[in-house]
């Protein structure tokens, strides 16, 4: 048996996870699903303030507070930040970070500033349009990203999103100068592992972070929990091993 905590991306809740968590447990792993603070069913605790730190600072509440140890520390997306946080922060509980059509943050960088200018200028506008200044809703995505899921989940998606905190993305990354000894995988859906032998080989610094990590090929959009959960699930349970 394994413990798992699953952190969802932006726009999400533990209610993402509800299909891959019925899998886990199911094997008999000890699973917790996480909503962050600010969204879903806690978009209550939403406020211009939280940030990067906002979400590190309630992941370790949870794995310390509950006494986990030995986690395999999922996140999808967005949430290899704080999930990265985590591994570094707290490595004597984590036994391993995986990430989910993601990798691992560099120091100093955030989510905003490591998408394209494009991307940046459509997420500040609609923050200062939609958004009160402070939020971000849930963007618009492109048929690879959306590749897997039928209408009926494209539309619980959407129903379900709640606006991200923007300080999520624009908060850099603190991570100390010498890095824990903490395995890390990256389940890849959107991408290849030749994309990732690619993009280290590129020598571009903010990629110099993915050498070495060990990572696997689920073929499907960027919502792996939604389009391929019995596959990821499956897969989750081999990392854990």
């Amino acid at each position: 048996m394994a413990t798992f905590v699953l952190v969802p991306g932006f726009w999400l809740g533990a209610w993402a996870w509800e299909d891959v968590t019925r899998e886990l447990r199911a094997a008999g792993h000890d699973v917790h699903p996480v909503t962050l603070p600010g969204l879903a069913d806690r978009a209550g605790e939403a406020t211009p303030e939280v940030d990067v730190e906002t979400h590190i600072a309630d992941l370790v509440r949870l794995v310390e507070g509950d006494d986990l140890r030995e986690v395999v520390l999922v996140g999808h997306s967005g949430a290899n930040v704080p999930v990265t946080a985590l591994g570094d922060r707290i490595p004597e509980r984590i036994a391993r970070v995986v990430y989910v059509d993601a990798g691992p943050m560099p120091a100093g960088a955030s989510v905003l500033d490591s998408n394209p200018p494009e991307v940046q200028d459509a997420w500040r506008k609609s923050v200062a349009s939609d958004g009160d200044g402070w939020r971000l809703p849930l963007p618009d995505f492109g048929p690879e990203d959306l590749a897997g899921l039928d209408d009926g989940q494209r539309a619980r998606m959407r129903a379900m999103s709640t606006p991200q905190p923007f300080g999520t993305l624009t908060q850099p990354l603190r991570r100390p100068d010498v890095l824990p000894d903490v395995p890390r995988s990256v389940i890849a859906t959107t991408f290849t592992p030749e994309d990732v032998r690619a993009m280290v080989d590129s020598g571009d610094p903010k990629y110099a972070v993915m050498a070495g990590v060990d990572v696997h090929h689920l073929p499907t959009g960027h919502w792996p929990m939604f389009s391929r959960p019995t596959d990821l699930a499956a897969l989750l349970a081999d990392l854990a091993t």
